[in-house]
């Protein structure tokens, strides 16, 4: 058998096809993107971009109920947007195998909030995996697929950053065809009428029990032997660090966390003196086993779960947290811990105060992105800006700070509606502002929502072509698939009309003057009015016009293009100047400049 190092993503995409899947569907969201990129290299499996998740999940839902073996991925915050079909599919059940990853993100690497999404497979009751690892992740999407179609449920598959972008090895397998399971017509199982619903519910909870009767018996679950002085319960990437940080104690790794198995994990906590429960975000593991009511009965006595009391509820766990908290907690651990960790610890605290002097590179727009010009624009009108997720929400850092608000996908076309609402005198003041892909997400039901009741506000679509933050996917304005291939290019201009908007403008960034005459006439406009600022991303087109440099002699450092914010001017001994390798050319310095100082390089 084959083995090589993957990360968890390119393990995951290896399972779904090991495992027969022939449809897959998702939303690029960091973590879990590179799912269905790898994915699609596949012939077997049919992969593709949906416009959101929620759109995703009922693609999935309707390749299940036909028969298929269905993937659909997602990172954490689009499991919200795919919640309501989730909750009613949990009623349906499948018919081929539905297993959905969710890519949580603790420590915010690259999200608008830190949700614990386990909360959601206890709430839809339907079961979750966690993998520790990459070679673990491709074992239990297999596992995941025979769990859904055994138990008729759809399965969720949770993983973290560190699960997802970390590499370990992994065995590799040959795909199992699966045939398409036959369709046949149920009304009381496809349909969630009342009266079918409420027998469907009775169904979930029978089903539920079964569940927990399987995790009992699995082999998902597995005891690390160690001293009795110590247990942990713990999964996924909480159990390495547990077990980096604490060899010598005894570990319970759980594999199926919801629903758990209860009398595994009383059985497990008789056997030591404390048992600690080590998790990231929030108490899901610890609260369910406080409520088991454990008593040692090797002791005899009852002793309390130990884990939030000593471990934060923020951030991304790793050893040295662990080892910390733990210790903290119960001085009898330090000699199970890792030989030397302590030492350690305190040498990496001394050098982490030596690294603390080293600059911090804030998120910022790249050099030449078109979407800086629209803010550039926007700055000098000082309009109030609603924004979007992407690229665009870095408008929001100094030295442009332009966005007021921005919450979640599809905000950028709905938050201005409500502003001018509340107020008339914000409706020629306040802009919505969101990008083509979050625009196709869910900002399409703003636009028609801002027609339909009568919104005079400006709406902006900064299109750069591609869906850039997430590593340039496509969507369905690009005219191309996630496999590359050619595809109906949605138009943005007759969809805007066609939904009712009085006035749709297109316009170029880089053309400064004309961006700026025509933002500040539909501001004015007393009617719903959309412009494209249309520009390809230079990640995706290079733009390719000489650098610009400054004349020393003629700056009069007024700070006008320092404050545009472009990555390829910093202060130089004093002064504004331009690093003429990262400059593009888009000139937008050369237009802030009211002192003829910065001219274009001259070729040769």
């Amino acid at each position: 058998m084959e083995r090589v190092l993957m990360s968890g993503n390119e393990a995951l995409a290896r399972a779904a096809w090991e495992a027969g899947v022939t449809v897959a569907s998702g939303y690029p969201g960091t973590p879990s993107t590179e799912i269905l990129e790898e994915l699609v290299k596949y012939d077997e499996v049919y992969a593709e971009w949906a416009p959101n998740e929620k759109v995703a999940f009922e693609t999935g839902i309707g390749a299940s109920i036909a028969g298929a073996r269905v993937l659909v991925t997602m990172k954490q915050v689009g499991l919200n947007v795919a919640a309501d079909p989730l909750f009613t599919f949990s009623y349906t059940g499948v018919n081929g195998g539905f297993v959905f990853v969710n890519a949580d993100d603790p420590q915010l690497h690259s999200s608008q909030n830190e949700q614990d999404n386990r909360h959601y497979a206890r709430a839809a009751k339907i079961p979750m995996l966690e993998p520790a690892d990459s070679g673990e992740a491709k074992d239990m999407l297999i596992r995941a697929f025979e769990i859904s179609e055994e138990f008729d449920t759809p399965v969720m598959l949770r993983t973290t950053t560190r699960i997802s972008h970390s590499k370990s090895i992994v065995a590799l397998g040959e795909r199992t065809e699966v045939s398409n399971k036959p369709y046949k017509k149920r009304f009381d199982k496809y349909v969630m009428l009342p009266g079918n619903a409420m027998k469907r519910h009775v169904f979930v909870e029978e089903r539920l029990r079964r569940l927990a009767e399987y995790n009992e018996a699995s082999d998902l679950n597995s005891v690390i032997e160690g001293s009795s002085k110590m247990g942990i319960i713990a999964a996924g990437a909480a159990h390495t660090y547990a077990v980096e940080a604490f060899p010598g104690a005894s570990h319970l790794k759980l594999g199926m966390t919801y629903p758990l198995p209860v009398e595994t994990i009383k059985s497990f906590a008789a056997t030591v003196d404390q048992l600690f429960v080590v998790e990231e975000l929030d108490p899901f593991l610890e609260d369910q086993i406080k409520a088991m009511d454990i008593v040692s009965s090797r002791h005899r006595w009852w002793r309390p779960v130990i884990g939030k009391a000593v471990l934060p509820m923020v951030g991304e766990l790793n050893p040295d947290i662990v080892y910390l908290g733990l210790t903290g907690a119960y001085a009898l651990a330090k000699d199970l811990a890792k030989p030397g960790l302590a030492a350690a610890l305190e040498t990496s605290d001394k050098l982490a105060g030596s690294f603390s002097d080293v600059s911090m590179r804030p998120p910022v727009m790249c050099a030449g992105c078109p979407h800086r010009a629209v803010y550039y624009v926007l700055k000098r009108l000082r309009a109030i800006v609603n924004g979007d997720i992407g690229c665009y929400t870095l408008g929001a850092l100094p030295p442009l700070s332009v966005l007021d608000t921005q919450l979640c996908m599809g905000t950028g076309a709905t938050v201005v509606h409500g502003f001018g609402q509340a107020d008339p005198a914000f409706k020629k003041k306040a802009v919505g502002v969101i990008g083509d892909s979050t625009f196709i997400h869910s900002g399409i039901t703003g636009l028609i929502n801002n027609v339909y009741n009568g919104g005079q506000n400006t709406i902006i679509i900064l299109d750069n072509r591609i869906t850039a933050m997430t590593g340039r996917q496509h969507h369905p304005a690009t005219g191309r698939t996630l496999k590359g291939t050619p595809a109906h290019e949605l138009d943005f201009e007759k969809l805007g009309k066609a939904v009712g908007v009085a006035s749709v403008r297109v316009v170029d960034p880089y053309d400064v003057e004309e961006t700026e005459k025509v933002i500040k006439e539909e501001m004015k406009r007393e009617a719903s009015s959309l412009i494209i600022a249309r520009r390809p991303c230079l990640l995706t087109e290079r733009f390719s016009e000489p650098p610009y440099v400054i004349d020393r002699e003629k700056c009069k450092d007024c700070g006008a293009c320092i404050n545009i914010g472009c990555p390829a001017i910093a202060r130089i001994d004093g002064l504004p100047q331009i690093d003429e390798t990262v400059c593009v050319g888009c000139a937008l310095c050369f237009k802030a400049c009211k002192f003829d100082a910065i001219s274009q390089k001259k070729e040769g």
